[in-house]
């Protein structure tokens, strides 16, 4: 049976990359929708050497675009985690990093025609419901990816992409707290279990016996520290109202620690199973609103930042990401009115990937 070609653009975003497809390419089934991202990225081997993955968590990740049917948003982003090498696909999460390469993907493939100098583009995460905004140069009609932005996780410059996030309290459970509480203690561990732009788990790195400053590196060789965490998250996640997360990505874990290089605090983010070798920006909002809630396990590893709105520095295994957040504390709890970041992203290939015909024969 022949192979069947699936058109796609390559881009990384942010700190990720993946490919970029155009939802009405794909299988409108999960199922066979799943099997082909499988076969595409090569999972089942740690290289992916069987598909155009890259060893990665980072790397195997998936952008699904359409023209939006909701009033409120330009472009759908349907956002999908393919495993480095269990052949599994997980559909809940989505991810901003990513994300960064969705206004470019968009205009690369027609989805959106530029406005200008800058085109603004407004995406709904179909993942999560959350509405972002992306600013995206486009001079002389056409997305420039040349620029002086740097982002650490990445070398070199690029132009900058501009995300305002908005509406992501909940963005998974509904809740800022899932749990009701902002302290849980599981297995005799201190956790606050949050919900903004993704459900992360966070606890304070000195309770697993680290500093919160190890390397990405040394942290996955620590698998004592994983056979302690995954216990951890897995009850989180069923107190969350999330059911069983064995084979979910979400939650995220994060540990956090006081900041060595001037930030406002530093933390490691696990995606879950191995450590992200920078930080994810839907995991930094989270972070950052965890940082800004009085009473949460991040209380006493920082000085407070000041000003409204608060700019949270978190240094991160690559360096550091900043976010700034819109926001409100009272004694009614804290509520999140935007987060902005600044990303890049770059074309890095565009064509056909191909999948076996009995994978898939195609529409």
């Amino acid at each position: 049976m022949r192979q069947t070609a699936i058109p796609f653009h390559f881009l990384r975003g942010g700190t990720s990359r993946g490919p970029y497809f155009n939802r009405a390419d794909l299988p409108e089934d999960r199922e066979t929708l799943a099997r082909v991202l499988v076969a595409a990225l090569g999972s089942g081997h740690k290289l992916n050497i069987d598909g155009i993955g890259g060893g990665a968590a980072v790397t195997t990740k998936v952008a699904m675009l359409s023209r939006s049917e909701n009033n409120d948003a330009d472009i759908d982003y349907f956002f999908a985690q393919v495993s480095v090498e269990d052949g599994l696909v997980d559909f809940k999460p989505t991810c901003g990093n990513i994300l960064s390469g969705v206004g470019p993907a968009a205009l690369e493939m027609g989805l959106i025609v530029p406005q200008g100098d800058t085109t603004r583009i407004r995406i709904r995460s179909v993942n999560t419901g959350a509405l972002v905004e992306a600013v995206v140069a486009t001079p002389d009609g056409a997305v420039e990816y040349e620029g002086s932005a740097q982002i650490d996780g990445v070398p070199g410059a690029a132009a900058p992409v501009f995300l305002n996030f908005m509406d992501v309290v909940g963005s998974a459970t509904g809740k800022l707290l899932p749990t009701g509480n902002l302290r849980d203690v599981i297995d005799r561990i201190e956790v606050t279990c949050m919900d903004v732009a993704m459900p992360v788990v966070i606890a304070r790195a000195a309770d697993f016996g680290l500093t919160g400053h190890e390397t990405a590196a040394e942290l996955d060789e620590n698998r004592d520290f994983y056979a302690r965490m995954e216990p951890i998250r897995q009850e989180a996640g069923r107190r969350m109202g999330m059911g069983d997360v064995t084979k979910s990505v979400t939650p995220k874990f994060a540990l956090l620690a006081p900041p060595r290089n001037g930030g406002t605090v530093t933390a490691r983010y696990f995606m879950p199973w191995n450590c992200h070798p920078t930080m994810a920006v839907t995991g930094a909002q989270c972070l950052a609103s965890a940082v800004l809630t009085p009473g949460t396990v991040a209380e006493g590893l920082f000085t407070p930042p000041e000003g409204q709105p608060a700019l949270v520095l978190i240094e991160h295994p690559g360096g550091a990401i900043d976010v700034t957040v819109d926001y409100e504390a009272g004694a009614d709890g804290f509520r999140l009115r935007s987060a902005g970041l600044l990303r890049t992203a770059r074309l890095l290939a565009r064509g056909e990937v191909f999948v076996p015909g009995s994978v898939w024969a195609g529409r």
